[in-house]
């Protein structure tokens, strides 16, 4: 099973990096998902994988196995304080971490046939390794600075202080000029890059992400949900906390959903142990919006999944729900739907060129709160509707989006672009 490639290094340089990844905590979402199953089904066609992150926690080694995965591991990279720091001010310690990170490489004596960065922090430690070990590089940006503004609203200069937009635009426009080719999550994102960005290049391709089609798949005939401690009866959220993600909006519309229908309950999955502060905004102004809607008790917060709970608490959902203000793609409503449960995801974002609105899901303004309630009203009257649109997103996904055929599509991408 020979592919060319023996040795690549993924980047990976925000956010908590865990080879049992801890989804929901602080700059810890589907990328990191993302970067860990594309390194898991390299590895499976005899590719070896180091993932390179920044270390920041002396209780983490800096070296670890991915599961059940010998030739993919973690190395953990120090650089600046032993502290968290988030995403938008990492930049200043992105020279020290590529510093680090290529005398770890020289000393551990490795050939690496490539290196692949994802989101602008890691792009632009990748041109540097790629120049200093004279390597081809690509890119996934994951998401797009300038798309992320144009969608966001509030003051311009509140914004650009908090998500520093300028800066990161300009390592972006870099990143995209310097590597060898790049992939985008969607023919939304490819179009956002050429209309936002004006890149034009032929160096670029759509690979969205995959599904792990063993983990997340519907409950076969005559098989029961596993019992969890979640509601009899429910709508599924599962994201980081923040402010893009449009909880304000989806509190808004199932408050409106309770005036119809009172036994369903609304479960969100995700969020830190330790929240940063824009987190703890987020949280604070849920809370109000709970009281003020008088849907307390129907709320229901279990903070971070564990992994062995996850495609229970899919199967046993009502449906997924997806408000986002701004999302690239969206993984979680691949593997809701893989799981045979239909989503209601914002039409907005990259998933809009994977589900067909009224085929294997439904596609929704979630700024447009009458909209947004009679969708999920919809789906909970309309039990024949609702199967029907999670048996077609669930062979959807299983056809044509496994990360067995993510990274066959990888393979061919590096040897087209090195």
């Amino acid at each position: 099973m020979t592919t060319g490639f023996k040795h690549i290094a993924m980047l990976s340089t925000h956010g908590y990096f865990d080879p049992k990844p801890l989804l929901g905590e602080t700059d810890t979402g589907g990328q990191v998902l993302y970067v860990l199953e594309l390194s898991k089904a390299l590895a499976k066609r005899g590719i070896k994988v180091d993932i390179y992150t920044r270390w920041f926690d002396h209780n983490r080694h800096q070296i670890e196995q991915l599961p059940g995965c010998p030739d993919a591991r973690v190395i953990r990279i120090p650089s600046g304080p032993w502290e968290f720091v988030i995403k938008e001010e990492i930049y200043k310690l992105l020279p020290e971490l590529t510093d680090n990170l290529s005398a770890f490489i020289r000393e551990n004596n490795i050939d690496y046939d490539l290196f692949h960065g994802h989101y602008v922090d890691a792009g632009i430690v990748t041109i540097d390794l790629a120049r200093l070990f004279n390597k081809p590089a690509f890119f996934t940006a994951h998401s797009l600075g300038a798309w992320k503004r144009e969608r966001m609203e509030g003051d311009p200069d509140v914004m650009e202080r908090e998500f520093n937009f300028n800066h990161r635009i300009s390592e972006e426009k870099r990143i995209f000029d310097t590597l060898n080719g790049h992939t985008v999550t969607s023919l939304l994102q490819l179009e956002k890059l050429i209309s936002l960005y004006g890149y034009r290049e032929d160096n670029v391709e759509v690979i969205p992400p995959g599904v792990n089609i063993h983990k997340f798949k519907p409950l076969a005939p005559g098989e029961f949900p596993r019992k969890t401690k979640l509601p009899e009866k429910y709508i599924f959220c599962l994201s980081r906390i923040d402010s893009n993600k449009g909880y304000d909006l989806l509190l808004n519309a199932f408050a409106r959903v309770c005036e119809k229908i009172d036994d369903v309950y609304l479960v969100t999955g995700g969020g830190s142990a330790n929240p940063q502060p824009r987190e703890t905004e987020v949280l604070d102004m849920m809370h109000r919006i709970m009281l003020e809607k008088g849907i307390t008790k129907k709320i229901y917060f279990t903070g971070h999944v564990e992994e062995n709970l996850m495609a229970s608490y899919y199967q046993n959902a009502q449906f997924f729900v997806m408000p986002s203000i701004f999302e690239p793609f969206g993984m979680t409503a691949q593997e809701s739907m893989a799981s045979g449960i239909p989503v209601i995801a914002s039409r907005f974002g990259g998933i809009n060129t994977v589900l067909t609105h009224e085929k294997d899901g439904l596609l929704i303004d979630p700024k447009n709160e009458d909209e947004f309630a009679s969708s999920m009203i919809r789906l909970l009257e309309d039990r024949d509707f609702r199967d029907q649109l999670g048996k077609a997103a669930s062979i959807l996904i299983r056809q044509n989006y496994s990360w067995e055929a993510m990274a066959e599509r990888h393979l061919t991408f590096y040897k087209k672009y090195c």
